[in-house]
């Protein structure tokens, strides 16, 4: 065992990694060396998320968002020279089969809106009721190109999340919006609306909505055997 003198001249057993017999020492030594390169790393993957375009990012940018998403994703638009300026809206429909087989499909129901109303007024909102939703269309955002179509396994995981998320919401015996049978299809929509400019500002600025319609997507027995992560 390791030890040292201290200042009354006595030997005492050193502390820490040194008290550890030199194997161990070296496991411990490299343990902690690993960490630091696997924070480092990280960090290095944050700033080149939150930086401004580089050489970088143009080359290795498929790189970075695989590691930052949807675990660690950082959203600075609260600060940034363009804050959000849009009220964002999930909307979903369902195609129905009740007991005899016949099928229907529902109306739009405001997802968002069910998420709002369980904020408002609310001293300790739930992380579920502010975030998940609006986490996870803004992932199928980045996931999907501007025609809609899946960018590799990121996309067709998206898919399948949002597909968890709002099952829940409108089948089953926690469902917030009961849809009275058994959902067979969803479709969802996401609605944009721009917040007016203010009384003092001279900005002209639209306050017209606008609509992006997603496909219809099969419910599957493993959307089923699955609930909200948050939950």
């Amino acid at each position: 065992m390791s030890a040292h003198i201290d200042g009354s001249g006595e030997r005492r057993p050193a502390g820490g990694i040194l008290a550890l017999s030199m194997p161990y020492q070296v496991v411990a030594a490299v343990a902690l060396a690993a960490m630091a390169v696997l924070a480092g790393l990280h960090l290095s993957m944050v700033f080149l998320h939150v930086a401004p375009s580089n050489t970088i990012t143009k080359q290795h940018g498929q790189a970075v968002d695989d590691w930052i998403y949807p675990e660690f994703e950082q959203n600075w638009k609260l600060f940034a020279p363009n804050p959000l300026q849009q009220n964002v809206s999930v909307e979903v429909r369902a195609e129905v089969s009740d007991v005899s087989g016949a099928r229907r499909t529902t109306g739009w129901i405001d997802l968002t809106a069910m998420d709002v109303e369980s904020i408002r007024g609310n001293v300790f909102p739930s992380h579920t009721d502010q975030n998940l939703l609006r986490r996870a269309i803004d992932w199928y955002g980045n996931a999907h190109d501007d025609a809609g179509r899946p960018k590799g396994m990121r996309g067709r995981l998206s898919e399948a999340y949002m597909r968890r998320i709002v099952l829940p919401r409108i089948e089953g015996p926690e469902a917030r919006a009961d849809v009275g049978g058994t959902v067979e299809r969803i479709q969802l929509r996401r609605v944009v609306r721009p917040v007016a400019a203010p009384h003092w500002s001279t900005e002209k600025r639209s306050t017209d909505p606008s609509t992006t319609v997603m496909p219809w997507w099969e419910i599957t027995d493993a959307d089923r055997s699955r609930t909200e992560t948050s939950r």
